[in-house]
């Protein structure tokens, strides 16, 4: 069963030093579950952009994304996903972390070394969480009151989703499909991609 009003607007945070798949494995998931929507629905079920502070940024390997939106526009969010990378710089710009800790959204997840950031904007406080495997000694130091779960694709904790990294950025978004439009669609979209669905129960 859907939980928002749809369009739901779904918001994929990126920075200089993205990691491409976190950003763009998501992206893929919700166009092509409103893609396969639309195909027996005159209304669209997922608008998708990427949010960044400036209008273009570099992903790691080099390649150039231009966000939809800078967050000096206050874009409005109903599900953020907060990509991975290497998130040493973004982490200390206010600009950035202070968006993402004043914004409101119905659903917030994290790719890999997203919950970094999620972390220093002090959204993950103490929750049950994880991310990718070479990071989650560094993130369970950073911040001890977080649960940090291992060998996990996908951790659940209410409203705050994180995930692996990488390939588990995919897994979690056909999840959230799955929570905001049920699970017939995101086996669709996991089908129309031939992405073989590795699933996590919460």
């Amino acid at each position: 069963m859907t939980l928002l009003a749809t369009p739901v607007r779904v918001g994929i945070l990126v920075y200089d030093e993205v990691e491409v798949l976190d950003c763009c494995g998501p992206f893929e998931v919700f166009s092509v579950a409103d893609r396969l929507h639309t195909r027996t629905s005159d209304t669209a079920l997922f608008e998708v952009s990427l949010l960044a502070a400036t209008p273009e940024v570099v992903a790691r390997g080099g390649l150039v994304l231009r966000a939809h939106a800078t967050l000096d526009a206050d874009p409005e969010v109903d599900v953020l996903v907060v990509a991975g990378g290497v998130t040493d710089v973004v982490e200390q710009d206010t600009g950035v972390t202070g968006w993402i800790a004043r914004t409101p959204t119905r659903l917030t997840a994290s790719v890999c070394t997203g919950a970094f950031l999620l972390a220093q904007a002090g959204v993950l406080t103490d929750q049950r969480v994880t991310t990718h495997w070479e990071d989650q000694q560094a993130l369970q130091a950073r911040w001890p009151a977080l649960r940090v779960e291992s060998a996990r694709r996908w951790v659940r904790d209410g409203d705050l989703f994180t995930s692996g990294g990488i390939s588990a950025g995919i897994d979690l978004s056909l999840h959230l499909v799955e929570v905001l439009a049920g699970r017939e669609l995101a086996l669709a979209t996991a089908h129309q991609m031939e992405y073989r669905w590795h699933e996590d129960p919460a």
